[in-house]
């Protein structure tokens, strides 16, 4: 049996982020090999994962990102349990592993994700090494990637608990017209908008509105020919606070964010239109 030093139990905790007694308890499982070790608290912590499946996970945080050229983008949210592990460095430094890592591949599980690998490293293994070090339930909630023939920015709120993509149909963008698409973006994250152009909005959601606003009318003692008209005239306020291009622009409210659709649409020389737009907000 190799005599395990504090040396040991400390060299193997820097690697591994795991508890001390953790750390010798595994070291001794490994008879002092460092690499068998490693492997055991990995293994320990994906066994762990399976005790806490039934736990809840609210905290965590979202990543949005984009390649240099704004073609491809990718979301993903990565939930742990409390705010302190969410802000630890460790879990920063995991989170953005796997979202730097799906950002280059197109995997449409979270299973498919785990078997990629970062910069030689396995994103299970990365999970399992997670687990170990801390104890609560870390699992990723929802991603979306895009691949686009236009431009997509991504804008993440500080903080990291709210995140948004927009896609619009120009591409090759100067500085000048990349940052009005970020303000989109960050307008995307600040007022949540539900549609993009007023034409999206189906009957089932506008006929709710009309019959919400009508009902209120009629509460209010009016005859339900007036309320009709009052519920038709609510409708516009309706398209100005869920429409993305028809809300007040928040960093000027004198406009429009179809103003601001226009001086892209200036600069670049094309008729830009926004095709989709994202919003994950934590949760």
């Amino acid at each position: 049996m190799a005599e395990i030093s504090a040396l040991m139990v400390k060299d193997l905790r820097d690697k591994t982020g795991a508890g001390m007694s953790d750390c010798k308890k595994a070291l001794v499982e490994a008879d002092g090999d460092m690499t068998l070790a490693i492997e055991i608290l990995r293994k320990k912590g994906a066994a762990s994962a399976a005790k806490r499946a039934e736990r809840t996970a609210n905290e965590g945080m979202i990543i949005a990102k984009t390649n240099n050229d704004g073609k491809i983008a990718s979301v993903i949210e990565i939930n742990c349990e409390t705010d302190f592990v969410a802000r630890n460095t460790e879990f920063v430094d995991y989170v953005n592993k796997v979202s730097d890592t799906f950002l280059q591949n197109n995997v449409n599980s979270i299973e498919e994700l785990y078997k990629l690998s970062y910069q030689g490293e396995s994103l299970l293994d990365l999970h399992n090494g997670i687990l170990a070090k801390f104890s609560e339930k870390i699992e990723a909630n929802r991603f979306d990637r895009w691949i686009s023939d236009g431009f997509i920015s991504a804008y993440n709120h500080a903080g990291n608990k709210l995140a948004v993509l927009i896609e619009i149909n120009a591409s090759n963008l100067n500085d000048e017209a990349q940052a009005l698409v970020r303000d989109i973006a960050m307008q995307i994250a600040a007022m949540n908008p539900q549609f993009i152009y007023r034409e999206q909005v189906d009957t089932t959601t506008l006929n709710k509105e009309i019959e919400i606003y009508k009902q209120q009318a009629i509460d209010q003692g009016k005859k339900e020919e007036i309320a009709e008209k009052i519920a038709q005239g609510r409708l516009e306020k309706f398209y100005t606070e869920s429409c993305l291009v028809e809300q007040s622009f928040v960093k000027d409210p004198s406009i429009t964010v179809l103003d601001v659709v226009k001086k892209i649409s200036e600069i670049t020389g094309t008729e830009v239109k926004i095709n989709r737009f994202l919003r994950f907000a934590l949760g």
